[in-house]
């Protein structure tokens, strides 16, 4: 160690290179630097302090809107809904399906009902019915209306008649005896008023 002599010494040689004026002014820059870099720090320290509140409140928030509300339904109840609202859109859609088929089936009935109705518009049907028959079978006609059935036999020729008496009795007259028409006609005409 040094004795107080040798230090005095020393502090006389150092003295020579020191200038007070100018290490008060270094001290101040020192202090002024120091408070400078404080106020810095306290200021960056405020605003970290700041920032960290923002983030707390950002990640609040965030916290609170990624919890499902009571209102929402859960996942499992959202999936259901979803499947059943896809089960009423196919069986809508098959339903639609079947209404434009029965709608095309209509409508194909009605386009055949138009065209029979326009085709019953232009028919006659006592030309038809004058095309379809011939004098003799208009013949036949009348006399079955009348109450004279002829019987044809296997030659094509007429053999018998029936005939329908007004009481309701049926009898049968056999043109095969040999008389001649006119007592033929007599006999038919008594038996159908009989």
């Amino acid at each position: 160690m040094l004795d107080s002599e040798e230090l005095k010494h020393v502090i006389r040689d150092l003295t020579e290179y020191m200038d007070p004026d100018q290490e008060y002014q270094n001290v101040l820059a020192a202090e002024q630097h120091v408070n400078a870099v404080e106020a810095a720090k306290k200021k960056e320290l405020e605003e970290a302090h700041a920032n960290l509140k923002a983030l707390t409140r950002v990640l609040e928030a965030a916290r609170v809107s990624s919890t499902r509300p009571v209102s929402v339904p859960s996942e499992e109840a959202h999936l259901a809904t979803l499947n059943d609202l896809d089960s009423s859109r196919l069986s809508y859609a098959k339903n639609i399906s079947d209404a434009e088929a029965m709608l095309a089936n209509k409508e194909a009935e009605l386009a055949a009902l138009k065209e029979e109705a326009r085709r019953l518009e232009v028919y006659d049907p006592a030309l038809e019915h004058e095309k379809e028959l011939d004098g003799s079978t208009l013949r036949l006609a009348i006399y079955k209306g009348i109450g004279f059935e002829p019987i044809v036999g296997k030659d094509g020729q007429v053999n018998k008649m029936l005939v329908r008496a007004q009481s309701g009795d049926v009898h049968s007259v056999d043109f095969t005896s040999g008389k001649p028409d006119h007592e033929y006609t007599d006999l038919l005409w008594k038996l159908a008023s009989s």
